[in-house]
């Protein structure tokens, strides 16, 4: 197994370097529910599904929608079970049957309490949905990291439920100092 080059990533968000390989992976970025030695489990933030809004998916689901209905952003999650929703939430909601706490800013949920509350009005105070997600198995993630194919910093709010999904790339890598337009994507070794 491959020793990780950085502690544990929970919480942390995950920026795609130029020419990982994967193109469901381009230009993303992907927050860290859940990292460990079994693995890591994330949600890309930043691409949006085109073709469904949150109210299409509530009637979908038969949940009653109350005022004011919230406008919550439904991403591509990534590629693993793509018909499993994944609420990913500000730090000030935990629900009554299971929420995975990510540090005390964020959380997420996967059950339909969850979007019951927001239909309602209710519920985090932030949130988007994902469907799907990226998975990693046990050192995978780590490999990935030291071939170059992510960097990794400190998520914040602003970038994780921004609504400038497609400059949340760029917002990312300037969190490190790190102009876009001076990425390779050649791995190098000092």
């Amino acid at each position: 197994m491959i020793a990780a080059p950085t502690d544990m990533l929970d919480g942390k968000l995950l920026i795609a370097m130029p020419g990982m390989g994967d193109p469901r992976f381009e230009k993303s970025v992907v927050f860290v529910c859940a990292h460990s030695d079994d693995g890591a489990l994330g949600l890309i933030v930043n691409k949006p599904t085109p073709d469904l809004r949150f109210a299409d998916l509530l009637q979908q689901l038969d949940i009653d929608t109350g005022p004011p209905e919230r406008d919550i952003r439904v991403h591509f999650g990534g590629p693993v079970e793509n018909g499993r929703g994944f609420v990913l939430h500000s730090g000030d909601y935990v629900s009554n049957t299971s929420t995975l706490r990510v540090g005390g800013t964020f959380g997420m949920t996967a059950t339909l309490d969850v979007l019951e509350e927001i239909a309602r009005g209710a519920g985090p105070e932030r949130a988007l949905l994902a469907l799907g997600y990226a998975g990693w198995g046990p050192g995978q993630l780590e490999a990935e990291i030291l071939q170059n194919g992510w960097l990794t910093c400190d998520a914040t709010p602003d970038i994780v439920f921004g609504r400038d999904d497609p400059g949340k790339w760029t917002a990312a890598l300037k969190t490190l100092g790190v102009d876009p337009l001076s990425l390779s994507s050649a791995a190098g070794r000092a």
